[in-house]
């Protein structure tokens, strides 16, 4: 019996269902759009370096300081490295912690179900317990309100987690831009494999969080939880960034009435694969400090690129920004593939059918996005 062929899509983005299908990218490959990608992924590797860096230090360091005035510093107060700070000639951290509230705020995986469970409160609970002794201040505010602190612990083991899953990230993009430089990347399904390698080498890494208090370590996020990379921050993290994000303030109205933002949190659609580049370019857009951050990094190539454009350096943090989507759904194209249900070259119709329908539901949130305008 002659097993029949799969018919193609009658999805309106089925040209990309197609793509994935055939092991191509969302992105198209182009010797501009490789060159671009490329560069600007070793530019944000670089960056996550920091943001890691600084995510962890945190975490493990700025345990319950309510009012942490030196936690961009990684411990080193330095007047030189206060005045660059107040000069704003720096990492802009507080990007990082936009990322982090975002997937605090919208949840997902076993990690978001872990900071809820019983073993956390009571481990969260036995920390809080050594860290207020002695603090009658603290005791007191923790008295009043009994769920602020242990708010505050659930926020710091996400500070660790996406620190955690950065460290991992940034290492991939880094050795994306040597390989490139090798003459190893020419394309963007090599950068595609590249970034999905990476993420199945580390698939199983143990996501875990520990404080050291007067001596004494406490387990918040224990090995026997069982929360790994790549199910409990990466694919979380690409909901939560790559697709929800958060409204960005004086682009929409928060107003109720004016329904400019949905009243469902899971239809919000503010995250990076929809980002209009113009406002992400302007003040007050949190995305523009990581823009900020990127220019300082980038690749002279690529550099170069954005000088021959037709503002020159007048609009470079709109021109990165186009970059780094093109780049995002460089990275959404390899965690689309790695979770697919069933390897893309199988050749069982049931189970090209269950591929077939799992892209289907996902270019359906696709539909509003910029897939389009970054292929233009």
């Amino acid at each position: 019996m002659v097993a029949t062929p799969l018919q193609p899509s009658k999805h309106p983005l089925a040209e990309y269902i197609q793509r994935l299908e055939s092991g191509k990218s969302l992105l198209k490959n182009t010797p501009e759009n490789v060159m671009e990608v490329v560069g600007i992924l070793k530019s944000y590797g670089v960056v996550l370096d920091a943001y890691s860096n600084n995510l962890n230090y945190i975490a493990e360091h700025q345990f319950l300081v309510l009012f942490p005035f030196f936690k961009y510093f990684n411990g080193e107060v330095t007047f030189p490295k206060l005045l660059r700070h107040w000069w704003h000639d720096r990492i802009n951290f507080e990007y990082a912690e936009y990322c982090m509230r975002a997937m605090l705020w919208h949840g997902g995986g076993k990690l978001d179900e872990y900071v809820d469970s019983p073993e956390f409160l009571e481990a969260t609970q036995k920390a809080i317990n050594a860290k207020l002794k002695g603090n009658f201040v603290i005791g007191t505010l923790n008295t009043i309100f009994p769920n602020f602190l242990s708010e505050q612990v659930k926020m710091l083991a996400y500070y660790s987690a996406l620190g955690q899953f950065w460290r991992v990230m940034s290492d991939i993009f880094i050795s994306l831009s040597d390989r490139y430089d090798q003459g190893e990347i020419g394309s963007i399904e090599d950068v595609v494999k590249h970034i999905l390698d990476g993420l199945v080498a580390d698939a199983s890494k143990p996501i875990t969080y520990a404080v050291k208090i007067k001596g004494k370590t406490y387990d918040l996020l224990p090995k026997s939880a069982g929360l790994t990379f790549l199910m409990d921050t990466a694919v979380p993290y690409v909901e939560a960034v790559f697709f929800r994000g958060t409204p960005f303030l004086g682009t929409v109205s928060f107003n109720a009435q004016a329904y400019q933002i949905s009243f469902d949190q899971s239809q919000f659609a503010y995250g990076a694969l929809y980002a209009d580049p113009l406002p992400v370019g302007s003040a007050g857009i949190p995305p523009t400090l990581l823009m900020q951050d990127m220019r300082h990094y980038l690749p002279e190539y690529l550099h170069q690129i954005y000088r021959e454009g037709l503002r020159g350096e007048d609009d470079l943090l709109v021109k990165i920004c186009m970059s780094f989507q093109k780049s995002m759904y460089c990275v959404t194209t390899a965690a689309l593939k790695g979770l697919a249900p069933y390897p893309l070259t199988t050749e069982n119709p049931q189970e090209k059918q269950a591929n077939r329908q799992y892209f289907e539901q996902w270019m359906n949130r696709f539909t509003y996005s910029r897939i389009l305008d970054v292929n233009a």
